[in-house]
């Protein structure tokens, strides 16, 4: 039994906005759905995020503010009507983002202010991993590098009691630089001491700490398994509680795995279902065929259509409980869906002969009542490339008051 499904890649409406330039930023069509803006987001973030691109802080804030808008659908609707400024007019935040950590890590489970606060900065990790290992389960090890505690000075930093105040800020953790920015003017430009790190004050050298120089902290290799559970979807977030760098004073933060699933030559996934095309030859079409298909587990499975049942092109057919295993629940499994692509053969692979014999065969065709006032017109092959090169600059001549129609073809 053909099981009806939509295409693979429905066409979608087009849409008209006034402005691209926040869906230019993540790099998706105004089109996009929200789990694609969501995907391309979680992309860039984690890729310009201060901790890897420490000069990518504008761009981080950039892309924060782009999901910001487009995550939320009053203000895509409002952003999609009127641009940008529409949403600092429209009461929307009157152009006053969210912090860009803030957005970071309310999408990456990181928790509010108040808790980083007192817990150290959450860590995130994007894993690369395999369909075959989302499907058989995986123990992946992961080496990351860390700040723990001194051992040697159980993170004081040096000699007990030998702290001082710092000279270069007085103890106040900052420094004030005095510029003159015009006749008359100057500008006050305060930024952290770089002698004691903000503290306000600091170990002598003889004092300070030989293990970690005074830092309170090391750094250190720390491994770390992670187990890819049978059914686990991309995106999926794996925390490691407490594996984040260590401070004084502070509850370490947490090591977050985003899981990042990688194309498959042969499947593609749609939730629990696993779906592939397979290519049959026109015969295999009409009169039967028997197929293997290898899964993600390495078993082989043998389909078989008899003499006929006709496939057509496109038709789906599908294979119970031969999908992705259920997260949680492994031994229920999703659908395998097979679109079936029919092959036909070439032009003139069957000498003229042999076509009376065929057709004899074949369902009758229907008839045609020809007139006088009918036309007859020949076909040919169309041109794509001519036709491509014939779109990308009918843009210009329109803005020129020229319009060109018609199809291009090619000439046999």
């Amino acid at each position: 039994m053909a099981l009806l499904l939509p295409p693979l890649n429905p066409p979608s409406l087009s849409k008209m906005v006034r402005e691209t330039g926040y869906y230019d930023i993540l790099g998706v069509s105004p089109q996009a759905s929200a789990d694609e803006i969501k995907k391309a987001y979680r992309k860039l973030a984690l890729k310009y995020h201060p901790d890897k691109n420490p000069n990518e802080g504008e761009k981080f804030k950039l892309i924060s503010q782009a999901y910001e808008v487009l995550s939320d659908p009053k203000k895509r609707d409002l952003y999609d009507r009127g641009g940008e400024q529409a949403i600092k007019e429209g009461g929307m935040g009157g152009g006053d983002f969210s912090s860009p950590m803030d957005i970071f890590n309310m999408f990456f489970g990181g928790g509010g202010r108040t808790q980083r606060e007192r817990r150290g900065k959450n860590v995130v990790h994007q894993l690369s991993v395999s369909l075959q290992e989302m499907y058989c389960g995986s123990t992946r090890k992961l080496g990351l590098q860390k700040n723990v505690i001194c051992e040697k000075c159980d993170g004081y930093g040096g000699k007990k009691g030998a702290l001082e105040k710092c000279s270069n800020c007085k103890g106040r953790g900052v420094q004030i630089q005095v510029q003159q920015i015009g006749p008359g003017m100057i500008q006050q430009i305060q930024s952290m001491c770089s002698e004691c790190q903000g503290q306000g004050e600091k170990f002598s050298a003889k004092d300070r700490c030989k293990n970690c120089n005074g830092h309170k902290v090391e750094r250190k290799k720390k491994i770390l398994e992670v187990h890819i559970d049978k059914g686990m979807k991309d995106g999926q977030r794996i925390t490691f509680h407490g594996e984040g760098d260590q401070e004084p004073g502070l509850e370490p933060g947490d090591v977050i795995i985003v899981l990042d699933q990688t194309d498959h030559p042969v499947f593609q996934r749609q939730n629990d279902n696993l779906v592939m095309k397979m290519e049959i030859k026109l015969v295999e079409a009409l009169c039967g065929f028997k197929k293997t298909i290898q899964t993600l587990d390495n078993r082989t499975l043998v389909i078989s259509s008899p003499p006929g049942q006709v496939v057509k092109h496109n038709d789906f057919k599908c294979i119970q409980n031969e999908g992705m295993p259920v997260y949680r629940d492994p031994y229920e499994k999703g659908q395998l869906i097979i679109q079936f692509q029919v092959e036909f053969p070439e032009s003139h692979w069957l000498p003229e002969n042999m076509f009376s014999k065929l057709e004899r065969l074949l369902p009758k065709r229907d008839e045609l009542m020809l007139t006088d006032d009918m036309e007859e017109v020949d076909l040919c092959e169309v041109d794509h490339e001519s036709q491509s090169k014939k779109y990308s600059g009918e843009a210009y001549e329109e803005d020129e008051g020229h319009r060109t129609h018609g199809v291009q073809c090619q000439t046999q």
